[in-house]
C-alpha cells in the first residue's frame, strides 16, 4: 500500500474527488492480464483490492507482487512508453482505472493538480528506486540509518494517507478483509 499514500498524501480533497467521479471501478478476474508488456496502456490504474503479479518475459518468476493500493500504468504514462511487464491478476481484484485521454486533458486544464500528481509520482518512483536499489545491496547503511531517522511530519503524512485510502475504498463500495 506504501505506493499510493505518496498519492494520497500530495492530492488534495478536491483532487480525489476527480478520481473518484471521472475513474472506473472495473473488476479484473483472475489470470487476466491487465497490462501487457509491449503492448499499449491506456489507463492508470490504483489497485483497490486484490493481488496482482509483476512478470517480465526472460526473467524466471515474478518481478513483485502488488496489492492494495498500488498504483499501475504510471510510468508508461509518464514517458508514453509501452510498458516492460506485464501485471497478471493472481487473484480476482478491482482497480480504479483513470482513462489516459481523460487525465491527460484534467492534467492540462488544471496545473494545480497536474503539479500535485506529478508531484506524487515523482515521490512513489523515487522511493521505488530506492527500494530496488537497496534491494541491490547499495547503499544499505544509508537506507537503514534513514529508517531510523523517521519524523514525526512522516508518521502524520502516511496516517493521513492511508486514512484518506480508506476513504476512497468506502466512496467506492470496496469492502476490505479485516487484517
Amino acid at each position: 500500500m506504501r505506493r499510493v499514500l505518496y498519492m494520497m498524501g500530495i492530492l488534495d480533497d478536491f483532487d480525489m474527488e476527480w478520481l473518484i467521479t471521472h475513474g472506473n471501478v472495473v473488476q479484473v478476474k483472475k489470470d487476466t492480464v491487465l497490462i501487457r508488456e509491449g503492448g499499449e496502456v491506456d489507463c492508470v490504474y490504483i489497485l483497490l483490492d486484490g493481488r496482482l503479479s509483476v512478470v517480465r518475459s526472460g526473467i524466471d518468476g515474478e518481478i513483485a507482487r502488488l496489492t492494495a493500493g498500488e498504483i499501475l500504468g504510471e510510468i508508461s504514462f509518464v514517458d508514453s512508453r509501452a510498458p516492460s511487464a506485464s501485471v497478471i491478476a493472481l487473484q480476482d481484484a478491482q482497480v480504479l482505472s483513470i482513462s489516459r485521454e481523460v487525465l491527460k486533458e484534467k492534467l492540462a486544464k488544471d496545473v494545480a493538480f497536474a503539479a500535485r500528481f506529478y508531484h506524487a509520482i515523482g515521490a512513489f518512483l523515487a522511493d521505488r528506486l530506492r527500494a530496488t536499489v537497496s534491494q541491490l545491496g547499495y547503499g544499505r547503511a544509508t537506507e537503514n540509518a534513514a529508517a531510523d531517522d523517521l519524523d514525526d511530519r512522516w508518521i502524520e503524512d502516511v496516517s493521513f494517507a492511508a486514512t484518506r485510502f480508506d476513504q476512497l475504498l468506502r466512496r467506492l463500495g470496496i469492502v476490505q478483509p479485516a487484517a
